[in-house]
């Protein structure tokens, strides 16, 4: 795609092919939907194989031009991109400048999950099944995948909730880091970061459960056995001992933090 006359023509400009290259310039459109063109443009691109990570987007000008649309819808879209992790905004005009696609599942997706799962938009009991699905996949892929050093930082994080084990925070953090831990060994990165999403978006209502729980010496002793019984099963290499494991020790959360007895479950 050419730019049109007036455009920056020293700004690296990516082919563009598809129907968005067939375009011409169109008629200005409803300013209400019009950020809404600039972002079906993109993935229109993204789907075909013309833009790929790393590519720079059209100039500003360029692409409101093209579609018949505003400067400030042309922005609008890019906000709306960058912040679901597909396009980064550089400064100037140099190797950094302008808008680049970019890809970050595992941010753009714990954002956007935890946001609607504080807004309550997915019952727990939905999210709990969709962690026992990707997790017991993730831990019989970490058992066949994992390396020496995957099962070591797992090793670790078992030890480091043993010495956080009067420090609920903290241990929180453990317990998100083993999870993540487990998915990453599995060397899936859908699976990975749809685990590491789902889990990272529930740091703040298990922490949560974890301040109010009464029986905390109890529960977390229960905790870290568990937990070394998942890290020893993907130790051994025994995939579905791991993926069983890995269920009830999720079955046994949900229950003990007492989301199945509240207008959550």
């Amino acid at each position: 795609m050419s730019p049109p006359a007036g455009a920056d023509a020293g700004a690296p400009i990516p082919a563009v092919g598809g129907a968005a290259a067939a375009r011409s310039p169109a008629p200005p459109v409803a300013r209400s939907r019009a950020f809404e063109l600039v972002i079906e443009l993109v993935e229109e691109q993204i789907a075909a194989g013309a833009l790929h990570v790393g590519d720079r987007l059209p100039a500003e000008r360029v692409l409101a031009t093209m579609l018949g649309v505003g400067r400030a819808a042309v922005r609008e879209a890019m906000r709306v991109l960058e912040a679901h992790g597909v396009v980064r905004a550089g400064v100037g005009v140099g190797p950094d400048g302008g808008t680049i696609l970019t890809s970050m599942p595992s941010e753009a997706l714990t954002q956007m999950l935890r946001l609607h799962i504080a807004l309550a938009n997915f019952p727990m009991a939905d999210v709990i099944e969709a962690r026992v699905m990707l997790e017991r996949w993730s831990a019989r892929l970490a058992a066949q995948q994992g390396t020496q050093a995957d099962i070591d930082r797992l090793g670790a994080a078992v030890e480091a909730m043993e010495n956080a084990r009067f420090d609920r925070a903290t241990f929180n953090d453990i317990d998100t880091h083993f999870h993540v831990t487990i998915a990453e060994a599995g060397r899936n990165r859908l699976v990975a970061d749809l685990t590491t999403a789902i889990r990272d978006s529930m740091r703040a209502p298990i922490l949560t459960a974890f301040r109010v729980n009464t029986t905390w010496e109890e529960l977390v002793e229960e905790l870290i056995l568990q937990h070394r019984v998942v890290c020893q099963a993907i130790a051994a290499g025994e995939g579905m001992r791991a993926a069983d494991a890995v269920e009830h020790h999720i079955r046994f959360a949900f229950d003990a933090l007492g989301w199945g007895r509240t207008g959550n479950a």
